[in-house]
């Protein structure tokens, strides 16, 4: 595991910006893994940008993206399907959206929807670049602690702190869902390559863990040690300078 602090948050979204469009220009039939949240919003904004400006057709990209909510259709203003395309995909045109894969949240038979979707990325992965947040309680995906590292996608449970934490975007808590469809965390570490992007004094207390190095189901994102390419990008906030060496 690579720990690289880049200073600020502006150059620590920058750097994962700068990574897909790398994957994407070596390699124009690329799967990417992509994350949603308040995090990943100024990534999405600087890819956008450096695609437009080197002109870049996406029409065989293809994408997966983490998670969706459970109990809420695709056009709900804070589905994740909706995220996805405001922030990025209708800011580009040449993307393919039959190549654009996220969970249903409202398939009739959600059973039938996670085998689909484990199918589907098997199918047309591995993943060449995952990209990911982390939680406050150090979840990944919406695999919160406790979750075993052999799992799949799977129908998971949202504990309160992550209800607190996604709150903020809609009018009252209580119209947060308490469910989500995710990738599991054996599903996320299938990606070749994994970067891991946390900024502001908000992610401390979990990067402070993950740096210690123990894995435990305690903390999914110290499964993270158990794949032999991933990058944690940082900024001074979420940075500590008395880490132990990893």
């Amino acid at each position: 595991m690579k720990i690289i602090n880049l200073g600020s948050k502006e150059e620590a979204c920058h750097y994962v910006a700068n990574e897909l469009l790398k994957q994407i220009i070596s390699n124009k039939k690329s799967v990417l893994g992509l994350a949603t949240g308040g995090t990943m919003v100024r990534v999405y904004e600087q890819l956008v940008n450096l695609i437009r400006i080197n002109e870049i057709d996406l029409s065989e990209i293809t994408t997966f993206n983490l998670d969706e909510y459970i109990g809420i259709d695709y056009d709900h203003p804070e589905s994740y399907y909706t995220y996805m395309h405001d922030v990025l995909f209708n800011h580009l045109p040449t993307w393919n959206e039959e190549k654009i894969h996220l969970p249903n949240g409202s398939a009739e038979n959600l059973q039938e929807e996670i085998k689909r979707y484990e199918d589907l990325l098997d199918k047309e992965g591995p993943v060449d670049v995952q990209i990911l947040g982390i939680g406050e309680n150090g979840h990944i995906g919406f695999n919160e602690p406790g979750t075993s590292f052999d799992s799949l996608t799977s129908i998971v449970g949202l504990t309160q702190s992550t209800i607190e934490a996604n709150s903020r975007y809609f009018e009252t808590k209580e119209e947060v869902p308490e469910q989500a469809i995710s990738m599991g965390i054996h599903s996320i570490l299938k990606a070749k390559r994994i970067i891991l992007l946390a900024y502001g004094p908000k992610k401390t207390d979990a990067i402070r863990k993950l740096l210690t190095g123990e894995i435990t189901t305690d903390l999914p994102a110290s499964a993270l040690y158990n794949h032999p390419n991933v990058e944690v990008i940082l900024d001074n906030n979420a940075y500590l300078s008395e880490q132990e060496e990893i």
